[in-house]
């Protein structure tokens, strides 16, 4: 009777934990952030959403650093859908890395995303954090959506608005404080 009451406690123990890591938000995972730069991405004039690069980094401009965490924020313009969100994605880590990343490995990369994705309304914010070493973190407003452990995933993540070859360069130079919206 004893043991069942400690595996009760412990569990509940653990739930706590596990409850709070939910409720945090994603500045607990980027101490000292702040803002280095913004952009607005818009496809054929119109605009998708608002994006915010944090960082503790005080260079603007400067290169990444893969052992700093940062967090990038976006606000949408419009309804999007997570399907369509999920797409885009794959589409656009395929492009960047397309030697490096098998179908198999691809797929997984692609549920991880429908879980930490939501279809989208004007004035939602997705925010994406990036873990050295850990993975990503995926944030819907303030809440904790998912977690996708892996330093792979993450990096070709994010490289879809900060690699040097990405879609929108005058987006990744806001991005990194290197130009002014």
């Amino acid at each position: 009777m004893q043991t069942d009451r400690l595996i009760r406690h412990a569990i509940c123990l653990l739930l706590m934990l596990q409850s709070a890591e939910l409720l945090a938000d994603w500045r607990e995972a980027v101490p000292d952030a702040r803002r280095l730069g913004s952009g607005e991405m818009r496809v054929l004039g119109f605009s998708i959403y608002s994006a915010q690069f944090w960082s503790p980094r005080l260079i603007a401009g400067g290169p990444l650093d893969a052992d700093v965490p940062f967090a990038l924020e976006l606000t949408y313009s419009r309804a999007v859908s997570r399907d369509d969100l999920v797409e885009a994605s794959i589409k656009e880590i395929r492009r960047l890395s397309p030697n490096s990343v098998n179908s198999e490995l691809m797929a997984r990369w692609e549920w991880e995303m429908q879980q930490a994705f939501v279809d989208v309304r004007a004035g939602d914010r997705i925010t994406g954090v990036y873990i050295p070493k850990e993975g990503a973190r995926f944030y819907v407003g303030e809440k904790l959506r998912h977690v996708v452990k892996g330093d792979a995933f993450a990096k070709a993540f994010f490289a879809i608005w900060l690699d040097p070859r990405t879609r929108n360069p005058e987006l990744r130079a806001q991005l990194l404080g290197a130009a002014k919206p």
